[in-house]
């Protein structure tokens, strides 16, 4: 028999035979997916139709919707708002009564005669460029493309869900141009039909979680897979102007993801990881929320074209490694609130400071520990984490803070899940390091947990804490009580000075242009200039250099530096990287003065991470333990 003809037909028997709930909803009479589709051949003014078929309900009044929030965003983002021409049909093709309820609902009467509901999707890339639909907007990584030669497929914009049916399994065909690169993190069901260069690509999801946790892309993609130990790795790039390739970021992946990897152990559990990269060229239409959103198995980067290579392998690094630890969590440890996710009216867990900041610091932690950085580099960005702490409220109890993250004034303080998070997590390691000899750390207390939960189970929200305290030592009480769900701000040079450590004076790492958060440059928009600030005495490079305050910066690599190119211009400079070849010209008292050479590392002088003087051995050898261990 065709293998592939056999193939059609098992996908067909299952698709008629899944639910994930193994029983039919009350609402419906069959336990048939949900037929939706997405027709990319028939996009215009950048809309593309959507279908969505149900089946027969039995019940009168049905309500749709698109989500207002999706997992691993903490604001709004209201999908529906996106969505034109929403209609409902019978079995006769006559118009059903559909009443808009707010952004993302709709309320369809006669239900128990609606064979399908159709509308229309704009996408949300180009609506940046308006400064977006009101005050909220998707994340770049969570929006949207249509375009001829891209499309971003977060399915989460298109598809939605039947409120009483979202447990019910979706069957997801995507018509598109024969000629596509097709990339997906959901499994294509085998059904694919070609006609007229037209190719239709079918998908099964088993509920509509899946739906919006594989993102998939479609266009003129360049993909690259490759393997790290047993998971298969795949990697699709969009670079418009072709100024990178899949190919030249391999190495970079893979270095990074077998370190992550060995740095895991056996704690990692997916055999499949899809990385969606979309390098934005800037244009007005071009996103500008540059980062990444995760999914359990799965990501979506969106970063600037025009970063030079060394550079965009280098913040890749930072942004990729940390979505990839999200395996750890929210995928094998997390609360109902993640399990059972209600994407119209969220609630949200108090353990951010696991989510988002155990699994930043892993994403820093792992560096020195594999010999990707320095430990003067990782000393480094733990001190600018404690920096951007500093300028956030660093008395709020952030279990409180994450508990209610889409409140004011609490979802002004998000960023610092980040911050404050990250050195949450690095106390907890160093308190476990200590207590435990060098023995135990966080790694292995995310290890015991995912042990204990895993993937299918769930934790129960208020009583993590205690069976963490369970699990390891009763020192971390204290800590969690004070500092996570208290409001006591942490001295960390208590928790340095365990591994010999504190904070000191010395000279740091800085940018060409930005030296602690503060811009070196200054503007005066009567004179139509740009030029050095006081700071710029303070910054290695251009001190070498003999660059002075007051300086006008009048070109940069050949192009004249105005207030209208400004923003362009020193977002470059900002991302220049160690050994560039530079040329600038500037002004000083109406004399021209050059300054053309290769870029070296700036530095300044601030507070920093500096090893003690008088460290023990015990010490010393705890801060291995805790750098390597």
């Amino acid at each position: 028999m065709n293998l592939r003809f056999l193939s059609a037909i098992t996908t067909t028997v299952l698709l008629a035979s899944c639910n994930p709930t193994n029983k039919i909803s009350n609402d419906l009479a069959t336990a048939l997916p949900i037929a939706s589709s997405i027709d990319l051949t028939g996009v215009t003014n950048d809309k593309a139709p959507v279908v969505i078929n149900p089946g027969r309900f039995k019940v009168n009044t049905v309500t749709y919707r698109l989500p207002k929030v999706i997992p691993g965003t903490y604001s709004v983002s209201n999908f529906g708002k996106y969505v034109d021409d929403f209609k409902a049909y019978d079995y006769n093709g006559n118009l059903l009564p559909v009443k808009k309820q707010d952004e993302n609902t709709w309320v369809i009467s006669n239900a128990k005669k609606l064979d399908k509901i159709t509308y229309l999707v704009n996408d949300t890339f180009d609506i940046e460029s308006e400064g977006g639909i009101g005050k909220e907007q998707p994340f770049s990584p969570a929006g949207t493309n249509i375009d001829v030669s891209n499309y971003v497929l977060n399915l989460h914009g298109f598809i939605g869900y039947f409120e009483s049916l979202k447990n019910n399994a979706y069957k997801l065909d995507v018509k598109g141009d024969a000629s596509f690169v097709r990339s997906s993190a959901l499994k294509e069901s085998g059904v694919k039909t070609i006609k007229n260069n037209i190719k239709t690509t079918s998908y099964f999801a088993k509920r509509y979680f899946d739906i919006t946790d594989n993102p998939m892309m479609y266009g003129d993609l360049d993909v690259e897979e490759f393997m790290v130990g047993d998971i298969k790795i795949v990697l699709s790039l969009y670079s418009p102007n072709k100024l990178h390739t899949a190919k030249s970021l391999k190495d970079t992946f893979y270095k990074m993801m077998l370190a992550q990897k060995a740095y895991l152990g056996d704690i990692n559990s997916t055999k499949r990881y899809d990385i969606f990269l979309y390098l934005s060229e800037g244009k007005a239409t071009s996103p500008k929320g540059f980062g990444a959103l995760e999914h359990h198995t799965s990501t979506v980067a969106v970063m600037p074209e025009s970063m030079p290579a060394e550079a965009l392998a280098k913040s890749l690094t930072d942004v990729i490694s940390h979505e990839f630890f999200h395996i750890v969590s929210p995928l094998n440890v997390h609360s109902e609130d993640v399990h059972y996710f209600d994407y119209y009216n969220p609630t949200f867990s108090k353990h951010l400071w696991m989510y988002e900041g155990v699994t930043e610091y892993f994403a820093s932690l792992f560096q020195p520990n594999k010999g990707l950085v320095t430990d003067a580099e990782f000393y480094n960005k733990i001190m600018g984490k404690i920096n951007s702490a500093a300028q956030l409220d660093d008395t709020m109890s952030f279990t409180i803070m994450s508990e209610n993250v889409l409140k004011a004034p609490y979802k002004d303080q998000y960023l610092n899940v980040y911050q404050k998070g990250a050195l949450i997590g690095m106390c907890v390691d160093i308190i476990l390091r200590e207590e435990s000899k060098g023995e135990r750390g966080i790694l292995s207390l995310m290890k015991a947990l995912s042990k204990k939960y895993g993937k299918n189970k769930p934790f129960e929200d208020d009583k993590l804490i205690d069976e963490i305290v369970a699990m390891t030592y009763p020192a971390l009480r204290p800590f969690f009580n004070d500092h996570v769900i208290g409001d006591t701000p942490i001295d960390y040079n208590v928790f340095f000075n365990k591994v010999g450590l504190e904070i000191g004076k010395g000279k740091i790492e800085t940018n060409f242009i930005v030296m602690n958060g503060v811009p070196i440059i200054g503007g005066d928009r009567d004179r139509g200039i740009i030029f050095f600030s006081e700071m710029v005495a303070k910054n290695s490079f251009w001190k070498s250099q003999n660059v002075q305050p007051g300086d006008i910066i009048k070109t940069v690599n050949g192009t004249a530096l105005t207030l209208a190119n400004a923003n362009t211009v020193l977002q470059d400079m900002f991302r220049w990287t160690v050994g560039m070849p530079i040329d600038v010209e500037l002004e000083r008292n109406g004399q021209k003065i050059i300054v053309k050479t290769n870029t070296t590392q700036p530095y300044t002088e601030g507070t920093s991470i500096v090893e003690k003087s008088d460290a023990s051995a015990e010490q010393k050898q705890l801060k291995e333990a805790w750098l390597r261990g």
